[in-house]
Protein backbone atom coordinates (compact mmCIF):
# COMPACT_ATOMS: atom_id res chain seq x y z
CA UNK A 1 0.00 0.00 0.00
CA UNK A 2 0.88 3.08 -0.96
CA UNK A 3 2.87 5.66 2.12
CA UNK A 4 1.60 8.81 3.45
CA UNK A 5 2.70 11.97 1.77
CA UNK A 6 4.67 14.47 3.38
CA UNK A 7 7.36 14.72 5.91
CA UNK A 8 7.14 12.28 9.03
CA UNK A 9 9.09 12.67 11.92
CA UNK A 10 9.93 9.53 14.46
CA UNK A 11 12.59 8.41 16.66
CA UNK A 12 14.80 7.40 13.73
CA UNK A 13 14.66 11.18 11.81
CA UNK A 14 12.81 12.86 9.07
CA UNK A 15 11.19 10.74 6.77
CA UNK A 16 9.66 12.31 3.02
CA UNK A 17 7.69 10.42 0.86
CA UNK A 18 6.32 12.27 -2.33
CA UNK A 19 3.95 10.78 -4.97
CA UNK A 20 5.30 12.29 -8.75
CA UNK A 21 4.97 9.45 -11.10
CA UNK A 22 6.39 10.55 -14.06
CA UNK A 23 9.40 11.89 -12.53
CA UNK A 24 13.29 10.70 -13.89
CA UNK A 25 14.40 11.83 -10.07
CA UNK A 26 13.20 13.78 -7.22
CA UNK A 27 15.58 15.56 -4.50
CA UNK A 28 14.26 17.31 -1.57
CA UNK A 29 16.50 20.30 -0.85
CA UNK A 30 16.83 21.44 2.86
CA UNK A 31 18.51 24.74 3.56
CA UNK A 32 21.32 24.73 0.94
CA UNK A 33 21.66 20.92 0.83
CA UNK A 34 20.32 18.74 -2.06
CA UNK A 35 19.60 15.04 -1.05
CA UNK A 36 18.06 12.66 -3.92
CA UNK A 37 14.86 10.06 -2.76
CA UNK A 38 14.65 6.53 -4.14
CA UNK A 39 11.77 5.26 -6.10
CA UNK A 40 9.37 2.59 -3.86
CA UNK A 41 6.95 1.82 -6.80
CA UNK A 42 3.58 3.42 -7.88
CA UNK A 43 5.22 6.50 -8.61
CA UNK A 44 6.06 7.37 -4.95
CA UNK A 45 9.53 8.39 -3.93
CA UNK A 46 11.05 8.38 -0.50
CA UNK A 47 14.13 9.52 1.80
CA UNK A 48 15.32 9.15 5.12
CA UNK A 49 17.12 11.77 7.14
CA UNK A 50 18.46 12.06 10.67
CA UNK A 51 19.50 15.71 10.76
CA UNK A 52 16.38 17.63 10.02
CA UNK A 53 12.97 17.81 12.08
CA UNK A 54 10.50 19.99 13.55
CA UNK A 55 11.13 23.45 12.22
CA UNK A 56 13.25 22.94 9.51
CA UNK A 57 12.26 24.01 6.26
CA UNK A 58 12.16 22.14 2.66
CA UNK A 59 11.24 21.79 -1.10
CA UNK A 60 11.20 19.67 -3.90
CA UNK A 61 13.07 19.96 -7.41
CA UNK A 62 11.66 17.23 -9.81
CA UNK A 63 14.39 16.29 -12.72
CA UNK A 64 16.37 19.46 -11.43
CA UNK A 65 13.67 21.82 -11.93
CA UNK A 66 13.18 25.16 -9.50
CA UNK A 67 12.73 23.88 -5.69
CA UNK A 68 9.07 23.74 -4.87
CA UNK A 69 7.01 23.64 -1.98
CA UNK A 70 5.81 20.00 -0.85
CA UNK A 71 2.34 19.07 -1.92
CA UNK A 72 1.40 17.68 1.52
CA UNK A 73 2.93 20.68 3.26
CA UNK A 74 1.87 20.85 6.95
CA UNK A 75 3.07 24.32 7.48
CA UNK A 76 3.65 27.33 4.88
CA UNK A 77 4.94 30.20 6.74
CA UNK A 78 6.32 32.02 3.70
CA UNK A 79 3.36 31.96 2.35
CA UNK A 80 1.93 29.53 -0.69
CA UNK A 81 5.07 30.18 -2.59
CA UNK A 82 7.38 29.43 -0.14
CA UNK A 83 9.29 26.73 1.43
CA UNK A 84 7.75 24.08 3.18
CA UNK A 85 7.61 23.27 7.32
CA UNK A 86 8.53 20.02 8.59
CA UNK A 87 6.45 19.38 11.81
CA UNK A 88 6.41 16.78 14.11
CA UNK A 89 2.66 16.41 15.78
CA UNK A 90 4.32 14.57 18.40
CA UNK A 91 5.26 18.00 20.15
CA UNK A 92 1.71 18.66 20.78
CA UNK A 93 0.57 17.32 24.30
CA UNK A 94 -3.48 16.04 24.58
CA UNK A 95 -5.42 16.45 27.36
CA UNK A 96 -8.50 15.33 25.35
CA UNK A 97 -7.65 10.91 26.24
CA UNK A 98 -10.78 10.72 27.69
CA UNK A 99 -12.71 12.18 24.83
CA UNK A 100 -14.77 9.66 22.67
CA UNK A 101 -16.42 12.30 20.11
CA UNK A 102 -20.10 12.75 19.05
CA UNK A 103 -22.68 11.13 16.79
CA UNK A 104 -24.83 12.73 14.64
CA UNK A 105 -27.78 12.37 16.93
CA UNK A 106 -28.49 15.22 18.71
CA UNK A 107 -25.96 17.83 17.20
CA UNK A 108 -26.20 21.12 17.14
CA UNK A 109 -23.39 22.48 14.36
CA UNK A 110 -21.97 26.12 14.93
CA UNK A 111 -20.49 27.81 11.20
CA UNK A 112 -17.58 29.81 11.94
CA UNK A 113 -14.46 31.17 9.85
CA UNK A 114 -11.73 31.87 12.15
CA UNK A 115 -10.14 34.90 10.58
CA UNK A 116 -13.49 36.82 11.18
CA UNK A 117 -14.44 34.97 14.33
CA UNK A 118 -13.04 37.37 16.64
CA UNK A 119 -10.63 40.83 15.88
CA UNK A 120 -7.74 39.04 16.25
CA UNK A 121 -8.69 35.93 13.61
CA UNK A 122 -6.39 33.19 15.37
CA UNK A 123 -7.61 30.18 16.86
CA UNK A 124 -6.01 31.11 19.95
CA UNK A 125 -8.62 33.81 19.82
CA UNK A 126 -11.63 31.89 19.17
CA UNK A 127 -10.53 29.40 22.16
CA UNK A 128 -11.64 31.99 24.70
CA UNK A 129 -14.92 32.32 23.11
CA UNK A 130 -15.60 28.22 23.67
CA UNK A 131 -17.37 28.76 26.68
CA UNK A 132 -20.02 31.05 25.63
CA UNK A 133 -21.16 28.82 22.45
CA UNK A 134 -21.18 25.75 25.40
CA UNK A 135 -23.59 27.49 27.50
CA UNK A 136 -25.81 28.94 24.51
CA UNK A 137 -26.17 24.97 23.68
CA UNK A 138 -24.16 24.01 20.25
CA UNK A 139 -22.41 20.60 20.47
CA UNK A 140 -20.14 20.86 17.47
CA UNK A 141 -18.50 23.54 15.87
CA UNK A 142 -17.82 23.59 11.96
CA UNK A 143 -14.66 25.28 11.39
CA UNK A 144 -14.35 26.54 7.48
CA UNK A 145 -11.76 25.66 5.69
CA UNK A 146 -7.95 26.29 7.34
CA UNK A 147 -5.90 24.77 5.01
CA UNK A 148 -3.03 27.50 3.64
CA UNK A 149 -4.10 29.89 1.22
CA UNK A 150 -2.73 33.13 -0.62
CA UNK A 151 -2.56 36.15 1.26
CA UNK A 152 -3.98 36.41 4.85
CA UNK A 153 -7.44 37.04 3.78
CA UNK A 154 -10.16 34.20 2.47
CA UNK A 155 -12.94 32.49 2.87
CA UNK A 156 -11.00 29.08 2.70
CA UNK A 157 -12.37 27.85 -0.64
CA UNK A 158 -9.01 28.98 -2.68
CA UNK A 159 -6.56 27.01 -0.39
CA UNK A 160 -4.22 25.43 -2.19
CA UNK A 161 -2.36 23.01 0.81
CA UNK A 162 -4.89 20.40 1.86
CA UNK A 163 -2.59 19.23 4.39
CA UNK A 164 -1.22 22.47 5.70
CA UNK A 165 -2.63 24.99 8.49
CA UNK A 166 -2.73 28.21 7.34
CA UNK A 167 -0.14 30.50 9.34
CA UNK A 168 -2.19 33.58 9.84
CA UNK A 169 -4.27 31.79 11.93
CA UNK A 170 -1.74 30.28 14.17
CA UNK A 171 -0.73 27.06 12.06
CA UNK A 172 -1.37 23.52 13.44
CA UNK A 173 -0.01 23.86 17.36
CA UNK A 174 -3.02 26.12 17.29
CA UNK A 175 -5.37 23.84 15.45
CA UNK A 176 -4.42 21.34 18.04
CA UNK A 177 -4.71 23.91 20.63
CA UNK A 178 -8.28 25.11 19.31
CA UNK A 179 -9.52 21.11 19.11
CA UNK A 180 -8.29 19.75 22.51
CA UNK A 181 -9.62 23.32 24.25
CA UNK A 182 -13.34 22.83 22.49
CA UNK A 183 -12.99 18.90 23.69
CA UNK A 184 -12.77 20.61 27.11
CA UNK A 185 -15.59 22.97 26.82
CA UNK A 186 -17.67 19.47 25.67
CA UNK A 187 -17.46 20.63 21.72
CA UNK A 188 -16.60 18.55 19.07
CA UNK A 189 -14.79 19.91 16.04
CA UNK A 190 -15.62 19.44 12.28
CA UNK A 191 -13.47 20.60 9.69
CA UNK A 192 -14.96 21.62 6.40
CA UNK A 193 -12.21 20.22 3.50
CA UNK A 194 -12.48 21.12 0.00
CA UNK A 195 -10.91 18.58 -2.25
CA UNK A 196 -12.75 19.06 -5.53
CA UNK A 197 -10.80 22.12 -6.72
CA UNK A 198 -8.02 24.13 -5.65
CA UNK A 199 -7.55 27.88 -5.50
CA UNK A 200 -6.08 29.91 -8.61
CA UNK A 201 -2.55 31.15 -6.75
CA UNK A 202 -0.04 29.06 -5.61
CA UNK A 203 -1.37 25.85 -7.18
CA UNK A 204 1.60 23.50 -7.43
CA UNK A 205 0.27 20.12 -7.80
CA UNK A 206 0.60 19.89 -11.62
CA UNK A 207 4.14 19.92 -11.47
CA UNK A 208 3.95 16.80 -9.42
CA UNK A 209 1.61 14.80 -11.41
CA UNK A 210 -1.72 14.24 -12.72
CA UNK A 211 -4.24 15.53 -10.10
CA UNK A 212 -6.20 17.26 -12.89
CA UNK A 213 -8.32 16.06 -15.37
CA UNK A 214 -9.95 17.97 -18.40
CA UNK A 215 -12.55 15.03 -18.44
CA UNK A 216 -14.32 16.91 -16.25
CA UNK A 217 -15.35 20.83 -15.62
CA UNK A 218 -16.13 22.09 -12.29
CA UNK A 219 -17.56 25.99 -11.67
CA UNK A 220 -13.69 26.46 -10.91
CA UNK A 221 -11.95 24.92 -13.31
CA UNK A 222 -10.35 21.27 -14.21
CA UNK A 223 -11.72 18.34 -12.14
CA UNK A 224 -9.69 16.81 -9.81
CA UNK A 225 -8.15 13.37 -11.54
CA UNK A 226 -9.55 10.71 -9.11
CA UNK A 227 -11.03 8.18 -11.94
CA UNK A 228 -8.91 9.08 -14.72
CA UNK A 229 -5.09 7.29 -15.97
CA UNK A 230 -3.14 7.28 -12.92
CA UNK A 231 -5.46 8.69 -10.37
CA UNK A 232 -4.14 5.94 -7.80
CA UNK A 233 -1.67 8.37 -6.66
CA UNK A 234 -4.30 11.49 -6.20
CA UNK A 235 -6.90 9.37 -4.60
CA UNK A 236 -4.37 8.66 -1.84
CA UNK A 237 -3.37 11.74 -1.43
CA UNK A 238 -6.97 12.90 -0.51
CA UNK A 239 -8.16 9.98 1.78
CA UNK A 240 -4.55 10.28 3.50
CA UNK A 241 -5.43 13.54 4.30
CA UNK A 242 -8.47 12.70 6.03
CA UNK A 243 -7.10 10.09 7.95
CA UNK A 244 -4.48 13.03 9.52
CA UNK A 245 -6.71 15.34 10.29
CA UNK A 246 -8.25 12.38 12.78
CA UNK A 247 -5.09 10.89 13.71
CA UNK A 248 -2.59 14.03 14.25
CA UNK A 249 -5.38 16.72 15.26
CA UNK A 250 -8.50 15.08 17.24
CA UNK A 251 -10.89 16.40 14.69
CA UNK A 252 -14.23 14.71 15.13
CA UNK A 253 -15.47 14.54 11.63
CA UNK A 254 -15.74 16.68 8.35
CA UNK A 255 -18.21 18.73 6.41
CA UNK A 256 -17.35 17.39 2.45
CA UNK A 257 -17.57 20.68 0.10
CA UNK A 258 -19.31 20.10 -3.17
CA UNK A 259 -18.98 16.32 -3.03
CA UNK A 260 -20.93 16.62 -5.95
CA UNK A 261 -18.20 18.27 -8.07
CA UNK A 262 -16.14 14.98 -7.90
CA UNK A 263 -16.68 12.92 -10.73
CA UNK A 264 -16.07 8.81 -9.93
CA UNK A 265 -16.52 6.54 -13.07
CA UNK A 266 -14.93 3.60 -10.73
CA UNK A 267 -16.62 0.50 -9.49
CA UNK A 268 -14.93 1.73 -5.93
CA UNK A 269 -16.40 5.54 -5.49
CA UNK A 270 -13.95 8.17 -3.90
CA UNK A 271 -16.03 9.45 -1.55
CA UNK A 272 -16.80 5.73 -0.17
CA UNK A 273 -13.45 5.05 0.03
CA UNK A 274 -12.68 8.39 2.00
CA UNK A 275 -15.84 7.53 4.22
CA UNK A 276 -14.70 4.05 5.06
CA UNK A 277 -11.10 5.44 5.80
CA UNK A 278 -11.86 7.88 7.93
CA UNK A 279 -14.00 5.95 10.20
CA UNK A 280 -11.16 3.38 10.48
CA UNK A 281 -9.01 6.39 11.56
CA UNK A 282 -11.47 6.97 13.91
CA UNK A 283 -11.87 3.43 15.47
CA UNK A 284 -8.35 3.15 15.45
CA UNK A 285 -8.27 6.08 18.21
CA UNK A 286 -11.78 5.12 19.78
CA UNK A 287 -13.89 8.12 18.73
CA UNK A 288 -17.00 9.03 17.01
CA UNK A 289 -16.78 10.95 13.90
CA UNK A 290 -19.46 12.76 12.06
CA UNK A 291 -19.09 12.96 7.84
CA UNK A 292 -21.77 15.65 6.12
CA UNK A 293 -21.36 15.83 2.44
CA UNK A 294 -22.19 19.36 1.21
CA UNK A 295 -24.79 18.24 -2.49
CA UNK A 296 -27.40 19.26 -4.35
CA UNK A 297 -27.78 15.95 -6.11
CA UNK A 298 -30.63 14.73 -3.74
CA UNK A 299 -29.31 11.58 -4.23
CA UNK A 300 -30.46 8.84 -1.73
CA UNK A 301 -27.38 6.28 -2.09
CA UNK A 302 -24.92 9.47 -1.03
CA UNK A 303 -26.55 8.31 2.63
CA UNK A 304 -26.63 4.58 2.17
CA UNK A 305 -24.36 2.08 3.98
CA UNK A 306 -21.15 1.60 1.77
CA UNK A 307 -22.16 -2.35 2.43
CA UNK A 308 -25.40 -1.77 0.68
CA UNK A 309 -23.48 0.31 -2.89
CA UNK A 310 -23.77 3.62 -0.98
CA UNK A 311 -21.45 6.00 -0.36
CA UNK A 312 -21.63 6.26 3.65
CA UNK A 313 -22.29 9.76 4.65
CA UNK A 314 -23.43 10.60 7.96
CA UNK A 315 -25.32 13.52 6.56
CA UNK A 316 -25.86 15.61 3.65
CA UNK A 317 -26.60 19.50 3.37
CA UNK A 318 -30.32 20.41 2.74
CA UNK A 319 -30.97 23.81 1.66
CA UNK A 320 -34.52 23.60 1.20
CA UNK A 321 -36.03 24.48 4.55
CA UNK A 322 -33.87 27.74 4.31
CA UNK A 323 -35.65 28.51 0.58
CA UNK A 324 -38.56 27.80 1.47
CA UNK A 325 -38.54 30.58 4.31
CA UNK A 326 -36.39 33.18 2.14
CA UNK A 327 -39.13 32.89 0.11
CA UNK A 328 -41.81 33.46 2.64
CA UNK A 329 -40.23 36.14 4.00
CA UNK A 330 -38.84 38.29 1.55
CA UNK A 331 -40.12 37.46 -1.78
CA UNK A 332 -37.17 36.84 -3.94
CA UNK A 333 -37.20 34.79 -6.90
CA UNK A 334 -34.11 35.38 -7.89
CA UNK A 335 -31.40 32.45 -9.26
CA UNK A 336 -32.52 29.73 -6.98
CA UNK A 337 -35.02 30.53 -5.55
CA UNK A 338 -37.30 30.48 -8.67
CA UNK A 339 -37.88 26.70 -7.59
CA UNK A 340 -39.34 27.52 -4.11
CA UNK A 341 -43.09 29.63 -3.44
CA UNK A 342 -42.82 29.96 -0.16
CA UNK A 343 -45.86 28.34 0.68
CA UNK A 344 -46.79 26.32 3.96
CA UNK A 345 -48.32 23.52 2.09
CA UNK A 346 -44.28 23.38 0.10
CA UNK A 347 -42.32 23.57 3.94
CA UNK A 348 -44.86 20.71 5.12
CA UNK A 349 -43.79 18.51 1.89
CA UNK A 350 -40.62 19.11 2.36
CA UNK A 351 -40.50 18.59 6.19
CA UNK A 352 -42.47 15.47 4.90
CA UNK A 353 -39.76 14.00 2.62
CA UNK A 354 -36.58 15.51 4.24
CA UNK A 355 -36.46 17.60 0.44
CA UNK A 356 -38.26 19.01 -1.73
CA UNK A 357 -36.86 17.96 -5.05
CA UNK A 358 -37.69 13.97 -5.35
CA UNK A 359 -37.96 13.91 -9.08
CA UNK A 360 -40.27 16.79 -9.60
CA UNK A 361 -39.30 19.47 -12.52
CA UNK A 362 -36.67 22.18 -11.23
CA UNK A 363 -36.94 25.98 -13.08
CA UNK A 364 -33.27 26.86 -11.79
CA UNK A 365 -31.27 23.30 -13.51
CA UNK A 366 -34.23 23.23 -16.29
CA UNK A 367 -34.82 19.24 -15.75
CA UNK A 368 -36.38 16.50 -13.32
CA UNK A 369 -34.30 16.07 -10.44
CA UNK A 370 -33.81 13.73 -7.39
CA UNK A 371 -34.94 11.02 -5.92
CA UNK A 372 -37.61 9.67 -2.93
CA UNK A 373 -35.62 9.80 0.51
CA UNK A 374 -38.10 9.01 2.61
CA UNK A 375 -36.64 5.62 4.24
CA UNK A 376 -33.71 8.02 5.76
CA UNK A 377 -34.16 9.43 9.11
CA UNK A 378 -34.53 12.96 9.04
CA UNK A 379 -31.79 14.06 11.25
CA UNK A 380 -29.62 12.99 8.50
CA UNK A 381 -30.04 16.13 6.28
CA UNK A 382 -28.45 19.65 7.80
CA UNK A 383 -30.63 22.93 7.55
CA UNK A 384 -30.37 25.73 9.00
CA UNK A 385 -31.69 29.54 8.37
CA UNK A 386 -28.10 31.16 7.45
CA UNK A 387 -24.76 29.99 6.47
CA UNK A 388 -21.66 30.99 4.82
CA UNK A 389 -23.06 30.36 1.56
CA UNK A 390 -26.66 32.07 1.94
CA UNK A 391 -24.96 35.28 2.97
CA UNK A 392 -22.40 35.63 0.96
CA UNK A 393 -23.96 34.44 -2.13
CA UNK A 394 -25.38 37.97 -1.91
CA UNK A 395 -23.80 40.78 -3.40
CA UNK A 396 -23.41 42.42 -0.28
CA UNK A 397 -22.78 39.37 1.97
CA UNK A 398 -25.62 40.95 4.03
CA UNK A 399 -27.22 38.87 6.71
CA UNK A 400 -31.31 38.20 6.80
CA UNK A 401 -31.69 40.47 9.14
CA UNK A 402 -30.75 43.26 7.51
CA UNK A 403 -33.96 43.11 4.92
CA UNK A 404 -36.74 41.30 7.69
CA UNK A 405 -38.77 41.79 10.17
CA UNK A 406 -38.13 41.11 13.86
CA UNK A 407 -40.66 38.68 14.18
CA UNK A 408 -39.44 37.03 11.41
CA UNK A 409 -35.99 37.29 12.92
CA UNK A 410 -36.98 35.57 15.66
CA UNK A 411 -39.75 33.07 13.76
CA UNK A 412 -36.47 31.86 10.79
CA UNK A 413 -34.15 30.04 13.55
CA UNK A 414 -37.36 28.52 15.84
CA UNK A 415 -38.30 26.53 12.53
CA UNK A 416 -35.07 25.30 11.98
CA UNK A 417 -34.18 24.35 15.60
CA UNK A 418 -37.57 23.07 16.12
CA UNK A 419 -37.65 20.92 12.93
CA UNK A 420 -36.58 17.24 12.88
CA UNK A 421 -33.27 17.80 10.62
CA UNK A 422 -30.00 18.78 12.07
CA UNK A 423 -29.17 22.11 12.56
CA UNK A 424 -26.43 24.47 12.06
CA UNK A 425 -25.90 28.01 13.04
CA UNK A 426 -24.04 30.95 11.24
CA UNK A 427 -21.83 32.58 13.78
CA UNK A 428 -23.01 35.33 15.49
CA UNK A 429 -26.49 35.03 14.16
CA UNK A 430 -27.90 33.79 18.13
CA UNK A 431 -27.09 37.32 18.94
CA UNK A 432 -28.46 39.35 15.92
CA UNK A 433 -25.07 40.22 14.17
CA UNK A 434 -25.10 42.90 11.58
CA UNK A 435 -22.03 42.47 10.14
CA UNK A 436 -22.16 41.26 6.62
CA UNK A 437 -20.16 38.12 5.16
CA UNK A 438 -19.44 39.48 2.06
CA UNK A 439 -16.54 37.54 0.00
CA UNK A 440 -13.28 38.35 0.08
CA UNK A 441 -9.66 37.49 -0.43
CA UNK A 442 -5.90 38.82 -0.59
CA UNK A 443 -4.29 36.93 -3.09
CA UNK A 444 -0.61 38.24 -3.36
CA UNK A 445 -0.72 37.43 -7.67
CA UNK A 446 -2.11 41.27 -8.78
CA UNK A 447 -3.47 39.57 -11.99
CA UNK A 448 -5.22 36.88 -10.10
CA UNK A 449 -6.82 39.80 -7.28
CA UNK A 450 -7.70 42.24 -10.41
CA UNK A 451 -9.71 39.01 -12.18
CA UNK A 452 -11.30 38.04 -8.98
CA UNK A 453 -12.49 41.61 -8.23
CA UNK A 454 -14.39 41.82 -12.26
CA UNK A 455 -15.35 38.09 -11.93
CA UNK A 456 -17.16 39.65 -8.24
CA UNK A 457 -19.01 42.24 -9.86
CA UNK A 458 -20.05 40.06 -13.53
CA UNK A 459 -20.98 37.16 -11.37
CA UNK A 460 -24.19 39.85 -10.00
CA UNK A 461 -24.57 42.04 -13.69
CA UNK A 462 -27.52 42.15 -15.39
CA UNK A 463 -30.16 41.11 -12.24
CA UNK A 464 -32.00 43.74 -10.42
CA UNK A 465 -30.08 44.34 -6.95
CA UNK A 466 -29.97 47.55 -5.14
CA UNK A 467 -26.34 46.95 -3.65
CA UNK A 468 -23.08 47.46 -4.36
CA UNK A 469 -20.53 44.46 -5.03
CA UNK A 470 -17.45 45.38 -2.76
CA UNK A 471 -13.91 44.41 -3.67
CA UNK A 472 -12.99 40.96 -2.64
CA UNK A 473 -9.49 42.02 -2.42
CA UNK A 474 -9.95 45.16 -0.25
CA UNK A 475 -9.32 44.94 3.49
CA UNK A 476 -12.14 46.76 3.81
CA UNK A 477 -14.21 43.84 2.66
CA UNK A 478 -12.89 41.72 5.31
CA UNK A 479 -12.87 43.70 8.21
CA UNK A 480 -16.64 44.67 7.97
CA UNK A 481 -16.94 40.67 8.39
CA UNK A 482 -15.72 40.35 12.40
CA UNK A 483 -18.14 39.85 14.54
CA UNK A 484 -18.82 41.62 17.67
CA UNK A 485 -20.60 39.05 20.41
CA UNK A 486 -20.38 41.59 22.94
CA UNK A 487 -23.10 43.52 21.65
CA UNK A 488 -25.09 41.76 23.86
CA UNK A 489 -23.81 43.90 26.43
CA UNK A 490 -24.72 46.85 25.24
CA UNK A 491 -28.02 46.20 23.08
CA UNK A 492 -31.31 44.86 24.37
CA UNK A 493 -32.39 43.69 20.98
CA UNK A 494 -29.10 41.25 20.61
CA UNK A 495 -29.37 40.17 24.27
CA UNK A 496 -33.63 39.17 24.15
CA UNK A 497 -32.27 37.11 20.81
CA UNK A 498 -29.11 35.53 22.34
CA UNK A 499 -31.95 34.15 25.06
CA UNK A 500 -34.21 33.03 22.72
CA UNK A 501 -31.75 30.72 20.76
CA UNK A 502 -30.76 29.41 24.03
CA UNK A 503 -34.04 28.28 25.06
CA UNK A 504 -34.91 27.25 21.71
CA UNK A 505 -31.47 24.62 21.79
CA UNK A 506 -32.71 23.78 25.43
CA UNK A 507 -36.48 23.07 24.47
CA UNK A 508 -34.66 20.52 21.41
CA UNK A 509 -32.39 19.45 24.02
CA UNK A 510 -34.64 18.20 27.04
CA UNK A 511 -38.20 18.07 25.13
CA UNK A 512 -37.76 14.44 24.45
CA UNK A 513 -40.28 14.02 21.53
CA UNK A 514 -38.51 16.50 19.96
CA UNK A 515 -35.33 15.71 20.81
CA UNK A 516 -35.26 11.95 19.93
CA UNK A 517 -34.50 10.62 16.33
CA UNK A 518 -36.55 7.60 17.35
CA UNK A 519 -39.78 9.99 18.14
CA UNK A 520 -42.59 9.42 15.54
CA UNK A 521 -43.49 12.05 13.45
CA UNK A 522 -46.56 13.15 11.90
CA UNK A 523 -46.80 16.57 9.41
CA UNK A 524 -50.04 18.13 8.76
CA UNK A 525 -50.93 21.34 7.05
CA UNK A 526 -53.82 22.55 9.59
CA UNK A 527 -55.17 26.13 8.56
CA UNK A 528 -52.30 26.63 6.53
CA UNK A 529 -49.82 26.41 9.65
CA UNK A 530 -47.10 23.02 9.04
CA UNK A 531 -48.05 21.45 12.16
CA UNK A 532 -45.19 18.64 13.23
CA UNK A 533 -46.12 16.30 15.52
CA UNK A 534 -43.54 14.44 17.72
CA UNK A 535 -44.39 11.22 19.97
CA UNK A 536 -42.20 9.68 22.75
CA UNK A 537 -44.39 8.03 24.64
CA UNK A 538 -45.78 10.84 26.35
CA UNK A 539 -46.42 13.62 26.39
CA UNK A 540 -46.58 14.82 23.06
CA UNK A 541 -45.10 17.77 21.36
CA UNK A 542 -46.67 19.92 18.68
CA UNK A 543 -44.36 21.86 16.95
CA UNK A 544 -46.78 24.75 15.10
CA UNK A 545 -45.14 26.69 12.41
CA UNK A 546 -47.63 29.79 11.16
CA UNK A 547 -45.32 31.09 7.59
CA UNK A 548 -48.03 34.10 7.58
CA UNK A 549 -49.12 37.60 7.64
CA UNK A 550 -51.54 36.68 9.94
CA UNK A 551 -52.61 35.50 13.46
CA UNK A 552 -54.26 31.63 13.37
CA UNK A 553 -56.56 29.62 15.59
CA UNK A 554 -55.76 25.98 15.46
CA UNK A 555 -57.58 23.11 17.71
CA UNK A 556 -54.68 22.56 19.96
CA UNK A 557 -54.65 22.47 23.45
CA UNK A 558 -51.78 21.38 26.53
CA UNK A 559 -48.76 23.35 27.93
CA UNK A 560 -47.59 26.31 25.90
CA UNK A 561 -43.69 24.85 26.16
CA UNK A 562 -42.24 27.59 23.97
CA UNK A 563 -43.43 30.98 21.47
CA UNK A 564 -40.80 32.85 19.46
CA UNK A 565 -43.55 35.70 19.71
CA UNK A 566 -42.59 35.75 23.92
CA UNK A 567 -42.24 39.25 25.20
CA UNK A 568 -38.79 37.61 26.32
CA UNK A 569 -37.72 38.00 23.30
CA UNK A 570 -39.09 41.26 22.08
CA UNK A 571 -42.53 39.96 20.57
CA UNK A 572 -45.88 41.15 21.63
CA UNK A 573 -46.78 37.71 23.67
CA UNK A 574 -50.15 37.29 21.85
CA UNK A 575 -49.47 33.34 20.99
CA UNK A 576 -52.03 31.70 23.52
CA UNK A 577 -53.41 28.52 24.72
CA UNK A 578 -56.96 28.65 25.77
CA UNK A 579 -58.95 25.37 26.47
CA UNK A 580 -60.43 24.88 23.24
CA UNK A 581 -57.89 26.39 20.57
CA UNK A 582 -54.61 27.47 19.70
CA UNK A 583 -54.03 30.96 18.73
CA UNK A 584 -50.69 31.52 17.16
CA UNK A 585 -49.21 35.67 15.82
CA UNK A 586 -48.08 35.90 12.81
CA UNK A 587 -44.98 35.00 11.41
CA UNK A 588 -44.40 32.62 14.67
CA UNK A 589 -43.10 29.04 16.14
CA UNK A 590 -44.88 27.61 19.09
CA UNK A 591 -44.44 24.37 21.20
CA UNK A 592 -47.57 23.12 22.41
CA UNK A 593 -47.24 19.98 24.72
CA UNK A 594 -50.11 17.61 25.41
Amino acid sequence: MAESPGAHVDATGTTFVLWAPFAADVAVVIGDQRRDLEPIGEGYWRLVVDDAGDGDTYRYSIDGGDPLPDPASALQSDGVHGASSIVDPRQFEWNDHEWRGRGLAGTVLYELHVGTFTPAGTFDAAILELPRLRELGVTTIELMPVNAFPGRRNWGYDGVFAYAVQDHYGGPAALARFVDAAHANGLAVILDVVYNHLGPEGNYLPRFGPYFTDEFRTPWGPAINVSGRDSDGVRHFYIENAVRWIRDFHVDGFRFDAVHAIVDTTANQFWSEVCAMARAAAARARRAIVLIGESSDNDPRQLHAIEHDGIGFDAVWCDDVHHNLRVAMTGDRRTYYADYDGTSAELAETITHRWKFRGQYSIARGRRHGRPVDDVAAHRFVACSQNHDQVGNRPAGDRPDHHISAAQRRFAPAAVLLSPYTPLLFMGEEYGERAPFPFFVDHTDPAVLQATNDGRRAEFEGADWTVGVPEPGDLATFEAAIIDPTVVERDERAARLLAMYTELLRVRREVAAIASALATQRVELIEECVVITRTLGEPTSHVVINESDAAVELPLTGTLTFASDDTRWGGDGTTRVLPDQLTIAAWTVAVVTS
